[in-house]
């Protein structure tokens, strides 16, 4: 075992550890199979509190580019190009930002940051709110300026992308698949971008190669249950999950879990 760590770059981490990442990513690919997005919301803050978020970012790309692959050519077909094309023109912008401050910010701010984010986007979401006007290419390029910089820093683009899209009147269906169809767009940037910086490390590889199937199989589950499970019961299911979270993520319960 320790020479298979050796030969995958993950030496640094204990089985514990790798095995308290594998079920944050299962039950992140479950959200993200349903839903289309959510991943992030519940995998980072997780991750991030055995492994440093400088790897977590690149080891999600890396995960989610593979595992959910196979929703991109139903979401193509099905989705609004101009409108998730205007929203991608925001991200390019917002996206090296956030990157700047994966790198340069301490682990410990980014965790803050992270948390703090997703409590605040999930009370939003749980209020009912939803932007109601006509989108509006200022403001469409503007939502994707601050998602792409929420996912430069920590892979959580997705929130400001959800509530402003959320308010539509088109089909749930429709809705889903453009999510799905700018986050694959969106990962590809992130791509270029983490490349820029170098990191995409043996030990995010390493970790991909271990975490990837059991990330794939909740993605699975969560495809299949899509339109066969009651909505609001999986929004509440997800909503708990999401809040219970970013809660146990935070920095001040460190001496839980890491005794």
């Amino acid at each position: 075992m320790r020479e298979l760590a050796l030969a995958l770059g993950i030496s640094d981490y204990t089985t514990g550890a790798i095995a308290f990442v594998a079920v944050a990513a299962f039950i992140a690919g479950l959200a993200r199979g349903f839903s289309g997005f959510g991943s992030a919301l519940i995998f980072v803050p997780l991750a991030s509190t055995m492994i440093a978020p400088s790897l977590v970012a690149p080891l999600l790309v890396v995960v989610d580019v593979v595992m959910s692959a196979g929703m991109i050519p139903n979401a193509a077909r099905l989705a609004d190009k101009r409108e998730v094309l205007t929203m991608l023109t925001g991200t390019v912008v917002g996206l090296p930002l956030g990157t700047f401050v994966l790198v340069h910010a301490s682990p410990v701010s980014i965790r803050w940051a992270v948390a703090v984010l997703v409590l605040a986007m999930l009370a939003v979401v749980m209020s009912g709110w939803r932007f109601q006007g006509k989108p509006r290419r200022p403001l469409t390029v503007a939502v994707g300026a601050m998602a792409g910089f929420f996912s430069g820093m920590s892979q959580t683009g997705g929130p400001p992308v959800v509530l402003y899209w959320l308010g539509g009147s088109g089909h749930h269906a429709h809705m889903r698949a453009n999510l799905v169809f700018y986050f694959a767009l969106s990962t590809l940037l992130s791509i270029t971008a983490y490349l820029t910086v170098g990191m995409f490390t043996k030990a995010v590889f390493g970790l991909a190669l271990l975490i990837g199937p059991v990330y794939g199989f909740g993605l699975y589950i969560g495809t299949r249950m899509f339109g066969l499970t009651d909505a609001r019961v999986f929004r509440a299911v997800a909503y708990g999950l999401i809040a219970a979270t970013g809660l146990f993520s935070l920095p001040l319960f460190d001496g839980i879990l890491r005794p």
